[in-house]
Order: structure tokens, then C-alpha cells, then sequence
């Protein structure tokens, strides 16, 4: 019996060791994705936003044919920098 004790030991331990090594290798060829990960993830949760919020997108669709803007950039740069400061301030109370 203590054969058979000390061979599932030794089993383990090269059962573990051989995770631990494949867990390893896994990290580091996922690394080179995290980044676009990170992008596509952000991209789906505007659209969702988006999708979830009509009125505001008809809204802002709305203000922009009345306004007629003539610095059209100016208003997007706006817009962004809002947008940004938005998602810092939800990132701060979620962690």
C-alpha cells in the first residue's frame, strides 16, 4: 500500500509541475492578444451603450442637424473627452 501511496505522490508532483509549466507558457502566448482584446471588449461595450440607449443617439444625431455645426471637430473632440472622463470616473467606483 505505501508503494502505491508513494508512486500517486511522485505522479502528482510531475501532474502539477507539468500544469504549472503549461499555465506558464499559456501567459506568455497570451500576452501578445491582450491588447486588442482590450480594444475589441471596449468597442463591444459602446456598442451595447449605444444599442441600449437610443434616445440619447437620436438625440445627439438631433442636436447635431439642428446646430448645424460648423466646427464639427471641435464638438467630437468635446464629446471624447467627456466620453473619457465618464469611463475613468465608472472605473474608479468599480474598484
Amino acid at each position: 500500500m505505501n508503494e502505491k501511496l508513494s508512486r500517486l505522490a511522485e505522479r502528482r508532483e510531475r501532474l502539477v509541475a507539468q500544469a504549472a509549466a503549461q499555465r506558464t507558457v499559456l501567459s506568455q502566448n497570451i500576452e501578445a492578444w491582450r491588447v486588442p482584446l482590450v480594444l475589441a471588449d471596449q468597442g463591444l461595450a459602446a456598442l451595447r451603450y449605444v444599442k441600449s440607449h437610443p434616445v440619447l443617439t437620436m438625440g445627439g444625431v438631433a442636436l447635431f442637424v439642428v446646430l448645424r455645426p460648423r466646427h464639427i471637430g471641435e464638438w467630437l473632440r468635446r464629446g471624447l473627452v467627456t466620453w473619457q472622463i465618464m469611463n475613468k470616473i465608472r472605473g474608479r467606483r468599480q474598484e
